[in-house]
């Protein structure tokens, strides 16, 4: 008798393929024993028994293996749900994946089906954009602009081309341009579409900045121009002669030529910080150290307008953040001279520095009586901040004008003229050198007893978890 194997037989279910081998010893084990009973000239009690035992024993061999197919079929099974659908992707896929733009296959089998459009296969730049998980999905979960899903609709149900521009935004802001194209109808009849979004962040980004330069630069140097040409041509006419008044003018004039080599400076760097503020820096900053060298560089300042200056920052080292150094100095330094500017002579500014902060405890007010405003939010970081806070005694800010103290040539009212001297782009600038950053700023502030700029930075990954033991506060007073 032939005994027919898995492979021979048609339709032999591929789960017992694991089982061939026991029931293959079992059933010659069975005929072996039969044969040497026979030959043995033992009892048919004696050779049923010797049967029966072989009989049990193979059946034992094989509920046990059967169990173990089973238990690995299972335990395939869950891997597999649990696995994202791009592991599976087809061998092509690797090509899109290589794309550095998002890409997106839609498909929908009905027009006012509206949650019927879903995408089918996206790259990893589109799951690292769109924060995809699985190549399969609705598309109002990722997209939902209404003029980037017109434009799909168009190519799917019009069978045309469209584009639309899609705005990201968030901290960081981005511009995407989305390209629809039609694709025709898969085998089970639902239409498909190819959706590209193409970065064009930094085309526009140019641009805004080039444009707000000119406007910026334009507005502001009229005022000190004015007032250049109407000295000099007052210094042509009857003051020619007179030495009092030509050494005032010269005075002023030399004043005003000063604001605006410094407007231009502030203008120039504005622009350059705008234009590369959706790429993270690289590179690390002792805070700690940055802080005191900001410090020794307004020594004169200090003595100048007679203020002491007390520090509160923790050891070097300890406060490692992820950044521009030169930037980050920028930042400290336009927050310290801003609270030397309005704090009073024979009064103190406070630079606080502590390491190791969750956002909530980095961004938490210094005062719960005072009016505070988050100036700007970090999308997404990490775990761990450091915080720089900044405090004047000054008369403060009330609590409207607080949302506009970031903007370009703005001054507070009341504080326009003086001796507070400034081009109103300080804390513009800081404001975007902290979102290039991916950090955070905030500001309280309490009439009559100043106010506090918090500027909380991510600190490097691998940096100290517990908060360090701040240094002995030095209050410095230089005259």
């Amino acid at each position: 008798m032939a005994l027919l194997s898995p492979s021979s037989t048609p339709g032999w279910p591929a789960r017992l393929s694991p089982l061939w081998p026991v029931l293959s010893a079992g059933a010659a084990g069975i005929l072996g024993i039969v044969g040497l009973a026979i030959a043995s000239g033992a009892d048919a009690r004696l050779a049923s028994w010797m049967v029966l035992l072989a009989a049990g024993v193979t059946g034992l061999l094989t509920w046990h293996v059967a169990e173990q197919v089973n238990a690995h079929e299972s335990a395939s099974a869950a891997t597999a749900a649990m696995r994202p659908a791009h592991e599976d992707a087809p061998p092509y896929a690797s090509l899109i994946n290589a794309l550095p733009d998002p890409v997106l296959v839609i498909a929908a089998h009905e027009p006012d089906d509206l949650t019927g459009r879903r995408f089918v296969l996206v790259n990893a730049a589109a799951r690292e954009t769109f924060r995809i998980q699985y190549d399969a999905g609705l598309l109002v979960t990722a997209i939902r602009d209404p003029e980037v899903l017109e434009a799909v609709d168009e190519a799917l149900f019009g069978g045309l081309d469209s584009e639309a521009v899609y705005e990201m935004r968030g901290a960081q802001e981005r511009v995407l341009r989305a390209i629809a194209k039609p694709l025709g109808v898969a085998p089970d009849g639902a239409r498909l579409a190819l959706l590209v979004l193409r970065d064009e962040t930094d085309i526009r980004r140019s641009e805004r900045t080039r444009a707000d330069f000119l406007a910026n630069a334009s507005h502001e140097l009229r005022t000190p121009l004015a007032s250049l040409s109407g000295f000099i041509e007052t210094l042509r006419g009857h003051a020619r002669t007179d030495e009092g008044a030509r050494d005032k003018f010269l005075a002023i004039m030399q004043a005003q030529a000063d604001r605006m080599a410094r407007l231009i400076d502030d203008l120039l760097s504005l622009s350059r910080i705008e234009l590369n503020e959706h790429i993270a820096p690289e590179g690390e900053t002792d805070l700690a150290a940055a802080v005191m060298d900001v410090v020794d560089g307004v020594a004169p300042l200090l003595r100048e307008r007679d203020v002491k200056l007390a520090t509160d920052l923790p050891c070097r080292g300890q406060a490692l953040v992820a950044g521009d150094r030169d930037q980050i100095i920028q930042v400290i330094q336009n927050l310290i001279d801003n609270a030397i500017k309005y704090t009073p002579k024979g009064a103190t500014v406070q630079v606080g520095l502590r390491a190791a902060l969750t956002h909530d405890a980095a961004a938490a007010p210094r005062d719960p009586h005072a009016a505070r405003l988050s100036l700007l939010t970090p999308d997404h970081g990490p775990d761990l901040y450091a915080s720089l806070r900044v405090t004047d005694s000054g008369v403060g800010l009330a609590r409207e004008t607080l949302p506009r103290l970031t903007e370009r040539f703005y001054r507070v009212e009341g504080q326009k003229s003086g001796e507070r001297h400034g081009t109103g782009l300080g804390l513009a600038i800081v404001k975007h050198i902290m979102n290039r950053h991916r950090g955070g700023l905030t500001v309280e502030s309490v009439l009559g007893k100043g106010a506090t700029f918090t500027a909380y930075f991510p600190m490097l990954r691998g940096a100290p978890s517990e908060p360090p033991t701040s240094a002995e506060a030095a209050v410095t007073k230089l005259s």
